[in-house]
């Protein structure tokens, strides 16, 4: 449904309104979800990864900590969260997710950051503020979830591009970036 939608629809008003060569029309290229779990217990992993695997239906992977930190008191090789990296039309599906149940019942949300020198977008969502149906269920599970980071990684390093896409997507962008 939304890959249709940017196909006939944003494609065009991309061509329309930019110059495209060699066909490099801006689009998103991945998305990473990302629980930081740092000093947590097997059964807050759990817990975590379990909330990664309803946000976007695919099977969410541990992260380990590279380096060892003294002052977080992390070791090399210790777990250090869990992620999600969604492609093709995983995309599809968690940005409809996103646009339709997430962010509407959010309190504070002032829009996505983008990062001037690599052009994403980034958004940390809190925990406590995630309200979805499938958490409202096993309430006591999800209610202390830690801050889930979502990076949007575009091809496109043209602000202008960027920004008419987020807008045609519907994704609020703020505006002193």
């Amino acid at each position: 449904m939304f890959r249709n939608y940017y196909k006939r629809i944003i494609k065009q008003d991309l061509i329309n309104k930019f110059i495209f060569y060699n066909k490099n029309l801006t689009e998103i290229k991945k998305i990473t979800l990302n629980f930081g779990c740092k000093n947590f217990t097997v059964h807050k992993f759990a817990t975590t990864m379990l909330a990664l695997e309803i946000i976007t239906c695919k099977r969410s992977t541990i992260t380990t900590a590279k380096k060892p930190n003294v002052l977080l008191k992390i070791r090399k090789g210790q777990p250090a969260g869990c992620k999600v990296t969604l492609k093709n039309k995983e995309i599809d599906f968690f940005l409809i997710k996103l646009n339709s149940e997430i962010l509407p019942k959010l309190k504070i949300f002032s829009g996505f950051n983008t990062n001037s020198q690599t052009f994403n977008l980034f958004f940390q969502l809190p925990g406590n503020q995630i309200m979805l149906k499938e958490f409202d269920y096993q309430y006591p599970l999800f209610a202390d979830l830690p801050t889930l980071d979502i990076y949007i990684f575009v091809n496109s390093k043209h602000k202008e591009k960027i920004s008419f896409l987020t807008k045609s997507i519907k994704l609020p962008v703020l505006k002193n970036n």
